[in-house]
């Protein structure tokens, strides 16, 4: 569809079924004369399309924005660590519990780049969110920040850019197909917002089960 033909449709549709991914909100955004992609957490996307931006909004989540700049493919995932009954998500060899949601996430994302053609050894990688969003004593935040980061550097995978932690959430929006990042500080009613959206999220992750089969640079 030519971009006139979507301003014309004004419409919002799922992301197809042929793109292998779990995001599920694609709206044509006229200020950005782009299609956007919007990221909710528990969710990946990946895609080749040069009209297509990514967008998510991020609290204590973190999010990985890959690409290939070769190849042209990028993508973005938002993931939360489940965090034990201590508070604490433990150290990089005791975290199976809550890592496995962390390593299906970014696992997830980077095969699918890799089928679309990307190379492991040409990955930009720029990381985002972990902020202490709320006033528990449990960061959060810090603890989604550091697995991203150790899981980077026990893969082997450099980090082009990060911007993780502090108290405000962020509105990430990611243009694969350059590697431009717009970061935006969420106050207000739109904090609100993402406070409350990744909450309903956490409560759903003690129950939830990812696969394990799962197989990385194949």
């Amino acid at each position: 569809m030519s971009v006139a033909a979507a301003v014309r449709a004004n419409s919002t549709s799922p992301v197809a079924a042929a793109q292998d991914s779990r995001a599920g909100r694609r709206f044509y955004d006229a200020t950005q004369a782009a299609w956007v992609v919007k990221i909710l957490p528990g969710e990946y996307y990946a895609t080749d399309d040069k009209e297509e931006v990514l967008v998510t909004v991020l609290g204590s989540c973190v999010s990985a924005c890959i690409r290939d700049p070769v190849r042209q493919v990028g993508g973005m995932n938002h993931f939360m660590l489940v965090q034990n009954k201590t508070g604490s998500s433990g150290a990089w060899g005791n975290e199976l519990e809550s890592a496995r949601f962390g390593n299906f996430a970014m696992e997830k994302l980077i095969n699918d780049l890799l089928k679309r053609g990307c190379q492991r050894e040409r990955m930009e990688i720029k990381v985002f969110g972990g902020a202490n969003v709320t006033s528990s004593r449990n960061e959060i935040g810090t603890d989604n920040g550091d697995f991203v980061m150790r899981y980077l550097k026990a893969e082997g995978l450099p980090c082009a850019a990060q911007d993780l932690g502090g108290i405000y959430p962020r509105r990430i929006i990611y243009f694969p197909m350059t590697g431009k990042v717009v970061r935006r500080l969420l106050t207000g009613r739109d904090q609100d917002s993402a406070l409350r959206e990744e909450s309903s999220y956490a409560s759903t992750l003690g129950a939830s089960k990812t696969s394990s089969d799962v197989e990385l640079f194949r």
